[in-house]
């Protein structure tokens, strides 16, 4: 069987960084379906990207379809032949109809039944074909964060299109989109070797691109950035440590990566280090280089996208750049250690949080109060209130300082050095500092009580405030981050292990606006209920996460949900028992007493006097045995020994149900039989409700 290679490449002015990564996943998809679709065969897919391009290569792509063959399902086989088997008006009619001789219909069974069937066959196209139909359908299927239209092109792309080299083996394959014309030629490096240049055949690409200072495959380009800033720190005697977002972000910025080492003047290292590593990481996409003990050393690495030559001259660019920024950022830090961070409390008036919700200072005294509110929620000890309540009084007022107003990222950061130099508590600075923590999935959690109650109000706050005035995240659109406030929320919830009443929490929430004179225009009792649902989404996404499956989540939701911590607790505990035998004598057990407990009208009490029959007296005494237990359990959050006692019921429950009718007709038996079935439901629901459990 025939096969040759195929690269198609579409080229471009500058992607952004961020694109191109989720660009190439989709690609690879694309091309997966595409030629699964067109019943194209091959030998194996790679997707491969720079700034100015998106490849798609595919080994042994073979060069005809497969054969396409279509079963078209007829009348039943006794209602199209005779007993003889020569065809009836039935079967001639519904060959002429598919357009296939009678001769070629076959019967096959389906459901039970004999069935006539029209098998059409239809031969693959040559693979140069369709190959332009399926390249056009790549390129516009594609979508990107944000797309843009360019001279008289109607069509839209992340970028300007600006060339497709398509070729399968050395067959050019014809095409034009967006204005586009397909050809044989790509573009190299844009300063290096602009181009022009032919590729002959698919398999050539990559060196053609070699020679023409081009890294087409990103793992390539990053073990090369990678290896050479540890080689450059290594030379003065430091390192660079792993940070994937900003290595991934280097090497789509670059087609041909070059390492180079750079330094700035030591005096800068008196600075708070994020002071020195925000403008080199977020702003330049250089790498700090550390020394052991983790402390700086006046070195940096940028990544040229070129050769060494001229090196010298490109090092003191950078080094230029990166100097002009630490002036301002001592300049800023100097100046703002000038007025006490105490002072800057009522400049947060000048500061508004949401149009509809007031300024800062309003949100910083709801703070104080909600975060005090929620020291008691939590049942902390009210030796922590001076400490929460400067905490929430200074949470927010390094937004008035310069250094934050030019580099946000430091918000929190920049409140805790200011605050250490104010001489505060050293409780106040790391709470200053914990309480945006986390900030993304995998940061950090607070590790400061002050941090963790003044985060949580914090959290509780927007999301109370936003969804009171309707600003509430639909589809895609979140331009709050109301879903990070409420992940944020929930992981501090559940991997600190804080037991509260979410609703309670939110209900404070609420009050707070009211005290500020704030109006929240959708009532109290809706904005609660929406947030907590809103949180326990949440919630259910980080515990599939976590391979808990759904129906445990759904069971354990279904009951006690106010308590998300409890709820976390809840889920994993009853997935671990699910793997041991107690499971199922557990679930037998409450299947049993719920599919008749469920028909009682109302909840009834045990009447001990009427347990007439040894089997209901004997549950009687098991039920108030393992209650007490359970309870005890349940009240320590031990919840697999509590599922564990309850699995005990399994045995008196069967030998009531053996030996006992339920349904009798006298109906205060019958009342106390069904309150005997509902006392073991119950006893199951303070854990989960079995009921949702699937097979």
């Amino acid at each position: 069987m025939l096969v040759r290679d195929l690269i198609f490449e579409i080229g471009t002015e500058e992607l952004p960084a961020r694109f191109i990564p989720s660009s190439l996943e989709q690609m690879f998809a694309l091309a997966q379906e595409l030629l699964e679709e067109y019943r194209l065969p091959h030998g194996g897919i790679k997707t491969y990207g720079t700034p100015r391009r998106l490849v798609l290569y595919v080994r042994d792509l073979r060069e005809r379809q497969g054969e396409k063959i279509e079963e078209i399902k007829g009348p039943p086989a006794q209602v199209a032949f005779t007993p003889e088997g020569t065809p009836t008006k039935a079967a001639l009619g519904f060959a002429r109809s598919q357009g296939v001789g009678v001769d070629s219909l076959v019967v096959k069974e389906l459901n039970g039944g004999r069935y006539v069937f029209a098998v059409k066959r239809q031969e693959g196209l040559p693979t140069v074909q369709v190959l332009p139909s399926l390249l056009k359908r790549l390129v516009e299927s594609l979508t990107f964060p944000k797309v843009m239209r360019w001279g008289e092109v109607p069509f839209r792309f992340a970028r300007p299109i600006r060339w497709f080299l398509a070729l399968y083996g050395e067959e050019v394959i014809p095409f034009e989109l967006a204005g586009v014309a397909s050809s044989n030629l790509t573009w190299g490096h844009r300063f290096l070797a602009p181009g022009p240049h032919e590729v002959r055949e698919a398999r050539s690409y990559f060196q053609v691109m070699a020679e023409n200072y081009v890294v087409v495959d990103p793992e390539e380009r990053a073990r090369r950035i990678r290896e050479g800033a540890q080689r450059l720190a290594g030379e003065k005697g430091g390192w660079v440590e792993e940070d994937r977002d900003l290595l991934e972000e280097n090497t789509f910025l670059v087609e041909y990566p070059m390492p180079l080492l750079g330094s700035f003047d030591p005096s800068y290292l008196q600075l708070p280090r994020e002071v020195i590593i925000t403008p080199m990481k977020e702003h330049q996409r250089y790498f700090p280089v550390w020394k052991e003990g983790g402390e700086l050393l006046p070195f940096f690495i940028a990544i040229h996208n070129g050769t060494d030559q001229y090196k010298d001259l490109i090092v003191k660019g950078y080094e230029r750049v990166l100097g002009a920024r630490l002036a301002d950022a001592s300049f800023f830090y100097h100046q703002d250690l000038q007025i006490p961070l105490h002072q800057r409390i009522e400049k947060l008036q000048g500061i508004i949080f949401q149009e509809k919700l007031g300024t800062m200072l309003s949100r910083s005294r709801r703070l104080v109060q909600l975060s005090l509110r929620l020291r008691e929620l939590l049942d902390l000890p009210p030796s922590l209130d001076p400490y929460i309540k400067r905490t929430a009084e200074l949470a927010k007022a390094d937004l008035t300082t310069s250094m934050v107003y030019e580099f946000p990222e430091l918000q929190g950061i920049m409140g805790y050095y200011y605050a250490l130099h104010d001489g505060e508590a050293p409780e106040v600075c790391q709470g200053i500092k914990e309480h945006y923590w986390p900030r993304f999935p995998g940061d950090a959690l607070p590790r400061s009580m002050t941090g963790m109650v003044v985060g949580l109000a914090d959290r509780l706050d927007t999301l109370v405030g936003c969804f009171g005035v309707g600003l509430i995240p639909s589809g895609s659109e979140d331009p709050w981050g109301l879903r990070r406030q409420a992940m944020g929320l929930v992981l501090i919830t559940i991997d600190l292990d804080l037991h509260y009443s979410l609703p309670a929490a939110l209900a404070a929430a609420h009050q707070g606006y009211g005290r500020e004179g704030i109006e929240l225009t959708r009532p109290s009792s809706e904005v609660i209920n929406q947030v907590s649902m809103f949180c326990q989404q949440r919630l259910q996404h980080i515990l599939g996460e976590r391979k808990i499956p759904v129906d445990v989540i759904d069971a354990c939701l279904a009951v006690r949900e106010e308590d998300l911590a409890d709820v976390y607790r809840r889920c994993l505990a009853l997935n671990s028992f699910r793997q041991g035998e107690g499971f199922s004598r557990l679930r037998v057990a409450f299947t049993r007493a719920f599919n008749l407990a469920r028909q009682a009208p109302e909840r009834y009490a045990v009447r001990p006097e009427l347990l007439k029959e040894e089997e209901e007296r004997v549950l009687w005494w098991n039920i108030l045995d393992i209650r007490e237990k359970v309870r005890d359990l349940v009240q320590k959050g031990e919840y697999v020994q509590a599922l564990e006692e309850l699995a005990r019921l399994r045995e008196p429950v069967d030998r009531f149900f053996d030996k006992i009718m339920v349904m009798v007709p006298q109906e205060d038996i019958r009342r106390n039989r069904l309150a005997l079935l509902q006392e073991v439901v119950e006893l199951v629901h303070s854990i989960a409700d079995f009921s949702r459990l699937g097979e």
